[in-house]
């Protein structure tokens, strides 16, 4: 008897991260059935709010049960700034952040420089603070360069665009050994940006979905 393909629940609070996530599953897992749910307010409220208050929180953990309660083996948050939520559901299936994975390749990359960039400035401030939690509880310390690139903002989906917009805020920044991208709707930008910047640009689609399933099925792809 066929094992029944793994189902991995991309939870979402923003449209344009999840062609992304999907195409990170068809490289990196492709034993997955991938399922998308949304709710495309919660990055608007967000920002509406400043940040993400109890009651967003509490949006997108009921997505998180909906997910696992409707048999889910796995679980990826596409929106970086509910990671804290990721780590607080309590489920008996893993249940990881966006830039989870990718951060763990910043801190085990054996760089001196890093350029984190996104695209609208509260994204940008959450992923510095999570990052330096990060590295901080990993003993890591890293010269982080926070980059803005405002114009990535209104290109959804075109990698091309998306690196024009990308390597415009970074270049000229001396030093970097690596850039990472802090939001699943500018991760289609990294390969392209590699290529053009020769270093290693981190993105999370691909990365968390080498680690679900590792976890799952207990074997890199």
């Amino acid at each position: 008897m066929a094992v029944p393909a793994p189902q991995i629940a991309l939870v979402g609070a923003v449209a344009a991260a999840a062609p992304p996530a999907t195409a990170a599953f068809a490289a990196a897992f492709p034993e997955a059935r991938t399922w998308n749910i949304l709710d495309d307010r919660l990055i608007a409220d967000a920002l509406d709010a400043g940040g993400v208050t109890d009651e967003l929180a509490g949006r997108m953990a009921a997505l998180i049960e909906y997910a696992i309660s409707r048999g889910a083996d796995g679980v990826l948050l596409t929106c970086s700034m509910y990671g804290p939520v990721a780590h607080a559901a309590a489920a008996g299936v893993p249940v990881l952040a966006a830039d989870d994975a990718a951060f763990a390749d910043a801190a085990d990359g054996d760089f001196s420089r890093i350029a984190l960039v996104a695209s609208l400035p509260l994204p940008l401030a959450d992923a510095r603070e999570r990052l330096d939690a990060f590295l901080a509880e990993r003993g890591v310390r890293l010269d982080i360069v926070d980059v803005l690139a405002e114009q990535a903002a209104d290109v959804t989906g075109d990698a091309a665009a998306l690196a024009d917009a990308v390597e415009a805020a970074v270049r000229g920044i001396p030093n970097l050994d690596a850039v990472l991208l802090a939001q699943y709707s500018v991760s289609p930008a990294a390969d392209v940006l590699a290529e053009r910047l020769g270093i290693p640009v981190l993105a999370g689609p691909v990365r968390a979905a080498a680690r679900l399933r590792e976890t799952l099925l207990g074997a890199a792809p």
